[in-house]
């Protein structure tokens, strides 16, 4: 093929967003223009349509994701205008073998998706035998959420095969050099493009990474591991927390001390009787540097942490403290910027009568905590994240993150408004309403 291609996939559910950001990609030196499968499925094969009326001569990609009817949808997406479309492992033989003889009526290409195929290996051994021009290896965004690579199984597969490959799955312009050493010959790139403040840059930072073999570094749209889990939730909040988790509430009453505080970390957890402050100030013996004290005083007073405790918990690097209870000396607090959150406040202390255990379990508004989940804190109120499953929720969070800067983007630049950015009278709930008799 030559030069290593991008292609950028875009995975809107909208088409005029999906219209301008292609624009802006191409001019950044994207080749390949892919309209994607969310995007198919909303408009229909017209997005293919757009996209070859815009670009007649790019390379227009129909992520088609075909698993039966091969002849008709192929046939379907050549009239529409496209070069290539997908297919996927898990289809039929002859369905494959459908879709490469339409094509081949229709000068039509066809790419063979990886997306959950049992053996990749020996899919791609014998794949030029039905008559597939490339195979996409493909880590599908729930895997990336979990932190797979797609550039492992890449680097197997190139050895197998002498057919185009593309590889897809969280690409950006810190990794695009990696993926061409693995053997890509396309690159295919979504939410490092499409969810950029700057689409036209951040396709042009690729493209300068694919060309030089040095990466380029970003801020943004990086998959989240263990080690990185604190630098991740750092930069989100708690509400993108929330969406990227099915709209996970916060604990329900708990709230800042100060505005404007933030806080993440692993949390220490005691359990203890209210205005019994001894685990309490223990606690802070136990933690570590970077780590959030959670307290259940079973959300009465009297307080259970003050004015000391807090000059305590600041001196060792502690990131914050959250109470289901009742904490005191609050001007104090705020004036040494320890970031606090508690159901109550209050004047009156208990005493320290060694009530109560420390790390164990522990719940508090019904939500069950652990030692070492997660705690993002914000203005917003406090979200746990349990701790299995905290580098799926990080990166489910950051995509939020990323997705928003986007729509505030198109807001800023077109003079808009978020219910037309977003087309939502068009994506009201139109179902029926089930009958409650």
């Amino acid at each position: 093929m030559g030069r290593v291609k991008l292609q950028v996939a875009l995975d809107f559910v909208e088409l005029p967003r999906a219209l301008k950001v292609a624009g802006l990609a191409a001019a950044g030196g994207a080749d390949y223009i892919e309209a994607g499968t969310p995007l198919i499925k909303s408009e229909g094969l017209d997005a293919v349509r757009k996209l070859r009326e815009m670009f007649p001569r790019h390379v227009i990609v129909a992520d088609l994701k075909t698993m039966d009817a091969g002849r008709i949808e192929a046939e379907a997406a050549a009239k529409a205008g496209a070069n290539v479309i997908t297919v996927l492992a898990g289809a039929s033989e002859a369905t494959i073998r459908e879709c490469v003889e339409a094509g081949r009526h229709y000068g039509l290409q066809v790419a063979v998706d990886l997306l959950g195929c049992a053996d990749p290996a020996g899919f791609a051994a014998k794949a030029g035998e039905l008559g597939v021009a490339w195979l996409d290896v493909h880590c599908p965004i729930d895997a990336q959420m979990q932190g797979k690579d797609p550039l492992d199984l890449l680097r197997q597969i190139r050895g197998l095969t002498k057919l185009t490959l593309a590889v897809a799955g969280g690409i950006n312009s810190q990794t695009a050099a990696q993926a061409v050493a693995a053997g890509a010959d396309v690159i295919i790139v979504g939410g490092a493009i499409t969810k950029a403040v700057d689409p036209r840059q951040a396709a042009a930072d690729i493209r300068r990474a694919i060309d030089t073999g040095q990466a380029v570094a970003t801020e943004l749209f990086k998959r989240v591991t263990e080690e990185t889990l604190r630098e991740a939730f750092s930069k989100v909040r708690s509400s993108n927390v929330s969406d990227g988790a099915h709209r996970l509430p916060c604990l329900e009453g708990i709230r800042p001390l100060s505005p404007g505080q933030f806080a993440c970390g692993p949390a220490v957890t005691v359990r203890t009787f209210p205005g019994d402050w001894a685990k309490s100030v223990e606690a802070i013996d136990i933690a570590r540097a970077g780590e959030i004290i959670v307290i259940d005083a079973a959300g009465r007073p009297p307080a259970v942490w003050g004015e000391l405790a807090s000059e305590s918990a600041k001196n060792k690097g502690l990131a914050g403290l959250v109470v289901n209870g009742a904490v005191r000396d609050t001007a104090d607090i705020r004036r040494m910027g320890f970031a606090v959150w508690s159901r109550l406040t209050t004047s009156h202390a208990g005493d320290p009568h060694g009530l109560g255990q420390i790390n164990v379990p522990i719940e508090i508004a019904g939500r069950r905590i652990l030692p070492g989940d997660w705690i993002v804190a914000d203005d917003d109120g406090v979200i746990v994240v349990p701790k299995p499953q905290a580098v799926e929720m990080a990166n489910r969070a950051m995509d939020v993150l990323e997705a928003e800067n986007r729509i505030r983007a198109e807001i800023r630049d077109g003079n808009s408004t978020l219910a037309k950015v977003l087309n939502l009278l068009r994506w009201e709930n139109k179902g029926s309403t089930p009958d409650a008799g």
